[in-house]
C-alpha cells in the first residue's frame, strides 16, 4: 500500500494533505466530517489516509490498544429485534470482561455507516463488531483498513474471505436445509421462499438450502424476494393466495416477513399450519407468542453473542485473529405455524 513508515516517522496530516494534492485545512475537515468538502475530495482523501496507513485518532494513534476498554458495535439495522438481542446480550458479556460497548445504528445506510465508523476510530475503539449495511463496500473498508482496528464481521460481510476481517454468521444455508426439508415431511406440494433482497450475500445463502432441497425433490422453487419486513410478508401472503393458490409451504427469510404472513392469514381466509405451512429464521422472542406460535431457524443468539465477544477480546487483549470464515451451529425450532 503506497510508501511504508516506522513507527517514528508515523503519516501526518501533511504527509496525507501532500498525498492527495490538497490543503493540510482540507483534511482537517474531511476528518471532521464537515458537510462544506466535495464527495470527490473527501473520498480522494480517505483513499491517501489508506494509501499512506494513516490513522486518526483524538487519543494519538501511537496510544492504540486494548487499554481504551472500548469496543465498537456498528449495527445495520437495531430496529429488528434479531439484532437488538444480538447487541444487547455482547453488550453485557463484554461489561462482565469490563469492556464498554459504543453502539452505532447504520439503519442500511452506507455514508452513515463510513461516518459512524471513523467517528469511533476517533474515539480509540480498541474493536469493531461489525453487522454491515450494503452499498460503497470499497468506502467503508477503506475506512477500516486505515484505522488498523481489529474488526470482526457478523451475519454478513462486506469483504468474503479477507484475514483483515474475519467473518463469522450461522449457517444459514443448513438452516434452509432444515426448514426445506421439515416443510417435505409434512406433506407441502409447493414451497415458496419469501423476503430478503435480491443479490444479497446473505439472502443467496438463507436460500441457498431451500434451493437444493428442491432441486434434489425436482421440485420448483417459487422466490419472491423483497423487504425483510412484517408488511411485506402481508403483502406477500395476499399475491400467493391470488396468484399461486397451490402454494403450500413458505420459508421466509427472516422471522418478520414470517410474522408478517401469519397476521394476514385471518382476513385471508387461509389457516396457517394446515393450509399454509410457515416456517421463519432467526428465532426472535416475538415466535413463540405469534398466533399460531411461528416455526423459525434458531441462530442461538446468546451462544453467538458469547462467542463473538470472547473473539474480539482475545484479538484485542492478545492478538489471537479469529479464523477467516466461521459458522455458528443452528437448529429447526418446530411449532404450530408449520403443523408441528
Amino acid at each position: 500500500m503506497g510508501h511504508s513508515f516506522e513507527m517514528r516517522d508515523r503519516p501526518t496530516i501533511l504527509d496525507v494533505a501532500k498525498h492527495a494534492g490538497v490543503s493540510k485545512s482540507t483534511v482537517s475537515l474531511v476528518l471532521q466530517g464537515n458537510k462544506s468538502v466535495k464527495e470527490t475530495t473527501r473520498v480522494s482523501v480517505r483513499k491517501a489516509m489508506a494509501d499512506i496507513g494513516y490513522v486518526y485518532n483524538r487519543s494519538a494513534a501511537t496510544l492504540r490498544s486494548a487499554s481504551s476498554g472500548l469496543i465498537g458495535l456498528v449495527i445495520n439495522d437495531l430496529r429488528n429485534p434479531f439484532f437488538t438481542e444480538f447487541a444487547a446480550l455482547f453488550q453485557m458479556e463484554l461489561a462482565r470482561n469490563g469492556f464498554a460497548t459504543v453502539l452505532a445504528n447504520t439503519d442500511e445506510d452506507p455514508a452513515l455507516q463510513t461516518r459512524m465508523i471513523s467517528s469511533l476510530v476517533e474515539h480509540g475503539v480498541s474493536g469493531f463488531i461489525i453487522s454491515p449495511s450494503y452499498g460503497d463496500e470499497e468506502e467503508t473498508i477503506s475506512v477500516l483498513e486505515s484505522s488498523n482496528t481489529p474488526t470482526l464481521q457478523v451475519f454478513r460481510s462486506l469483504k468474503a474471505n479477507d484475514p483483515k476481517f474475519p467473518f463469522v454468521a450461522p449457517d444459514y444455508l443448513h438452516g434452509g436445509r432444515l426448514a426445506t426439508e421439515h416443510l417435505l415431511d409434512k406433506g407441502c406440494k409447493r414451497i415458496a421462499f419469501l423476503g430478503g433482497l435480491d443479490g444479497r450475500a446473505v439472502t443467496e445463502e438463507r436460500m441457498s438450502g431451500y434451493l437444493s432441497v428442491l432441486a434434489e425433490n425436482t421440485m420448483q422453487p417459487v422466490v419472491l424476494t423483497g423487504q425483510a419486513t412484517r408488511s411485506f410478508g402481508k403483502e406477500m401472503a395476499a399475491k400467493l393466495k391470488a396468484d399461486q393458490p397451490d402454494v403450500d409451504g413458505v420459508l421466509c427469510f427472516n422471522d418478520l416477513v414470517a410474522l408478517g404472513v401469519l397476521s394476514a392469514c385471518p382476513e385471508l381466509g387461509i389457516k396457517a399450519g394446515t393450509d399454509l405451512r410457515v416456517v421463519g429464521f432467526d428465532d426472535i422472542e416475538d415466535c413463540q407468542d405469534s398466533y399460531p406460535p411461528l416455526t423459525s431457524v434458531s441462530c442461538s443468539i446468546p451462544a453467538f453473542a458469547t462467542a463473538t465477544a470472547a473473539q474480539i477480546l482475545a484479538w484485542v487483549k492478545e492478538g489471537k485473529t479469529p479464523d477467516v470464515t466461521a459458522r455458528s451451529p443452528v437448529a429447526l425450532i418446530k411449532r404450530a405455524s408449520s403443523g408441528a
